[in-house]
C-alpha cells in the first residue's frame, strides 16, 4: 500500500501538471493499472506539494481541514480519482492520434468552469490564473484542471505521447519530438537493456 512517503518517489515526467496527475496511477503500456499513489487524502496533499500545485502553508491548512471533516476529505478523494479518469480519457487517446470522447471533453469543461469559479486574474505580465485559499478540500484539484485545459488548447497535440515502457504518458518536448520513453533511467534503460540481451543472445547462438 502507497503511503504519503511513497507520492514524493515517483518520477513527475509528464512536461505538464495535469500529465503528472494521470501518471499517479502507474503499470504496463498495456493493460489495466498496477499501482496507485493516490490511495487517500493526505496522498493527494502530497503530491500536490511534491507537484507544485499547493504550497506547504496550503497543504498543512488542508490537512487539518481533512482531520476535521474526513468524510468530505473522502469525498474530494473519490471526485480527484474521477477526475483523473476523465484526464485518462482525454489525453491517452491523443497519444495514438485519436480524438477524445465527446463525454471526456464535457466532463472537463464542467470541471474547468467550476476550478475557475475559485481563481482570480492576477497582473503580471501576462496576467495569470491564481487560485484562491479559501476554495476548501478541493484546492489540489483546480490547477490540474486548468493545466489540462491549457494543454488541449495551446499545447501541441502530436507532441502528447505514451511511453513504450509503462502506462505513463508526457509531453514530447524535444526539439526532434523522438521521445520514446517516460524517462530514460526507468523505461529506457530497462528497454536497452532488453535489446542487449537478445542481441548477446544471437551472437551465442548464431
Amino acid at each position: 500500500m502507497e503511503t504519503v512517503a511513497s507520492v514524493t518517489r515517483m518520477r513527475l515526467v509528464g512536461g505538464s501538471l495535469a500529465l503528472d496527475f494521470v501518471n499517479t496511477r502507474s503499470g504496463p503500456p498495456v493493460g489495466p493499472p498496477d499501482d496507485d499513489v493516490l490511495t487517500g487524502y493526505p496522498e493527494l496533499v502530497a503530491w500536490g506539494v511534491y507537484a507544485g500545485a499547493l504550497a506547504e502553508p496550503e497543504a498543512a491548512a488542508l490537512r487539518r481541514m481533512s482531520r476535521d471533516d474526513p468524510g468530505a476529505a473522502h469525498s474530494v478523494l473519490a471526485r480527484s480519482l474521477r477526475i483523473r479518469d476523465c484526464l485518462d480519457e482525454v489525453f491517452r487517446p491523443l497519444t495514438a492520434g485519436r480524438s477524445p470522447s465527446t463525454s471526456a471533453l464535457a466532463r472537463l469543461r464542467d470541471d474547468e468552469a467550476e476550478a475557475l469559479g475559485h481563481a482570480r486574474l492576477t497582473p503580471g505580465s501576462p496576467f495569470t490564473w491564481t487560485w484562491r485559499n479559501d476554495t476548501g478540500l478541493a484546492r489540489p484539484l483546480w490547477p490540474v484542471v486548468h493545466a489540462a485545459v491549457l494543454l488541449l488548447t495551446t499545447g501541441t497535440l502530436d507532441r502528447i505521447k505514451g511511453c513504450g515502457g509503462c502506462r505513463f504518458v508526457f509531453n514530447d518536448e524535444s526539439k526532434n519530438r523522438s521521445r520514446r520513453w517516460c524517462s530514460m533511467d526507468d523505461c529506457g534503460t530497462d528497454q536497452k537493456m532488453r535489446r542487449y540481451v537478445v542481441a548477446r543472445r544471437r551472437r551465442t547462438t548464431g
